[in-house]
């Protein structure tokens, strides 16, 4: 991805220590870790079952799962390992490792490396850095490894009409979003398209009272 967005930059041990990667992945670490837990608990999610975390960063929600759930339940994939490396030091930090999370340093979506079927996966901020072939990739690999009846929940950014080549300002948040660019935004209809491509249904939740706008998704079989 390093030439679709800037994500892929390896933050240095400095940067870890002063608490840059809670910045790095958008900041809002307590807002929005807190908001991603108390949705998933709406939406069925109980402590034993087990949920694949897919751009988990340094784990701003991703805390909150693994404190949620049974040990061992919780599976973080992320293509930043230094990302990886700070979440590890926000677990340690909680007193969470005796959760024995599973993370994974990978940039092509290979989920099957867990071996694992899991009850659902969410992934929040990351359709809306990546073009449409790219997320095509990581829903046909989610598809692959979601269980009969399990949800794939993703965030976007709405564009009100299919191919809209115009900027536009989500709000709110005022953050600008293109249709070639990062950020990314895509129409309730893009995004119905690329679930059939890969033969999952899909339901647009819409609003779930994220600070900045991204809509939500359920994918499922």
């Amino acid at each position: 991805m390093k030439n679709i967005n800037a994500y892929h930059r390896q933050l240095s041990s400095s940067e870890i220590k002063e608490n840059e990667h809670r910045n790095f992945v958008g900041g809002m670490w307590d807002e929005i870790g807190q908001l991603q837990i108390e949705f998933l608990i709406k939406q069925g999610l109980q402590p034993n079952h087990k949920l694949l975390d897919i751009a988990c960063g340094c784990l701003r929600g991703g805390l909150h799962f693994v404190d949620y759930l049974e040990q061992g339940n919780y599976f973080g994939i992320d293509i930043n390992a230094s990302l990886i490396n700070a979440g590890k030091l926000e677990l340690d930090s909680a007193s969470l490792t005796h959760k024995l999370p599973s993370l994974l340093v990978n940039d092509c979506f290979e989920f099957s490396l867990f071996e694992e079927q899991f009850n659902y996966m969410l992934s929040v901020s990351l359709f809306t850095h990546l073009p449409m072939n790219m997320i095509l990739r990581c829903l046909k690999n989610a598809k692959q490894c979601l269980q009969p009846g399990g949800s794939y929940f993703s965030t976007f950014f709405e564009a009100p009409t299919s191919v809209c080549t115009e900027v536009i300002v989500q709000h709110p948040g005022k953050k600008k979003t293109y249709f070639d660019k990062d950020p990314f935004h895509y129409s309730i209809e893009e995004i119905k398209y690329m679930a059939s491509c890969v033969g999952f249904k899909v339901d647009i939740i819409g609003d779930w009272e994220h600070p900045r706008n991204q809509k939500m998704a359920r994918f499922h079989l």
